[in-house]
């Protein structure tokens, strides 16, 4: 069974421009860098999983947005 649910366009508009913080997103190119040459410590790399998992998720959810409002992803 397929439901239509209403929501607000300026919901839909935030969902779709998400992104991480500039310090958030410079931290995980960091540890992507750091983990391609090697240099990661156990806990950093369970801190790049995560960060990567998030990100994941949030570009999901921005595809998902930008699909209901028309727009492709930039």
């Amino acid at each position: 069974m397929s439901a239509v649910i209403e929501a607000p366009r300026t919901m839909i508009e935030s969902l779709a421009a998400m992104r991480f913080p500039s310090k958030t997103d410079s931290l995980l190119q960091s540890l992507m860098d750091r983990n391609t040459n090697g240099q990661l410590a156990p806990d950093e790399r369970e801190e790049l999983e995560a960060l990567s998992e998030l990100s994941e998720t949030i570009a999901l959810v921005r595809a998902q947005a930008l699909k209901l409002l028309g727009r492709t992803p930039v």
